[in-house]
């Protein structure tokens, strides 16, 4: 299926007094309340907060994973909250890439095969998923490493193969919820270098959910929730490149 081509100037993601509730009574829930913010293409923001803060439901309402209770959300100036479900199934597939802290590759499934899933949900023909899951491969430091099985890799090869799986339908939006957060601070430090290079040189929009400061210094924006409201939108301004020069780049 062909990508409707995305405009230029509008923003990638767009909240406007996005509220989320769950339960109702004695059990209901505010996990957002009144957000507003924007994403613009090639940004690299960080979401942080403590737990229960509402971040995850935020970037869960970014990947079309949940739908807010009100308000709205623009993906490239559509508005998401009208999408049937179908088609909130095909902005996730052609648009959005996923990277989870658990890595959810399946373990006696090669790497190559781990990468063309989507490209098999697309309807993509063997030799066209082979190749794209190679590059993809080659592109976050494993060529060779195509047939090695999950349970044969180390904890940040298997986030490089998460990584190449979330990036080889060439999306425009890639979410990373806690991306370093099974992992020691020097393969940390790989992954976040390797995210800011996909950032940097594809122009891949990245929106990372993270406890850890010093991972959020990567991003270009850190946006800081506290009880289900966003309380600060932060500019990283000269840590970035401090934080990529002591990653031993």
């Amino acid at each position: 299926m062909a990508r409707a081509p995305l405009p230029e100037d509008t923003p990638v993601i767009a909240y406007a007094k996005v509220c989320k509730t769950y339960g109702e009574g004695a059990t209901r829930f505010q996990a957002l309340t009144d957000v507003d913010l924007e994403i613009r293409r090639g940004e690299f923001v960080a979401i942080m907060g403590p737990s229960g803060s509402g971040k995850s439901t935020a970037m869960n309402i970014m990947g079309c994973l949940d739908t807010l209770t009100s308000g709205s959300y623009r993906f490239f100036g559509t508005p998401v909250e009208s999408l049937s479900q179908d088609q909130c199934a095909l902005l996730r597939r052609n648009y959005i890439g996923f990277v989870f802290q658990g890595f959810n590759l399946l373990r006696r499934t090669s790497a190559q095969e781990n990468v063309e899933l989507p490209l098999v949900y697309r309807g993509q023909r063997p030799v066209e998923r082979a190749q794209l899951a190679q590059a993809a491969l080659a592109e976050v430091g494993l060529k060779g490493w195509e047939h090695h099985t999950s349970a044969e890799l180390s904890g940040g090869q298997q986030q490089r193969v998460a990584i190449a799986r979330a990036i080889v339908t060439e999306p425009a939006l890639l979410l990373a919820d806690e991306p370093t957060g099974n992992l020691d601070t020097h393969r940390s430090d790989e992954i976040m270098q390797l995210l800011v290079r996909l950032n940097q040189d594809r122009g891949i929009t990245v929106v990372m959910v993270t406890h850890e400061t010093d991972m959020a210094a990567y991003a270009d924006r850190i946006l800081h929730f506290v009880d289900g409201r966003l309380v600060s939108d932060t500019p990283t301004d000269g840590i970035r490149s401090s934080a990529q020069n002591s990653g031993g780049q």
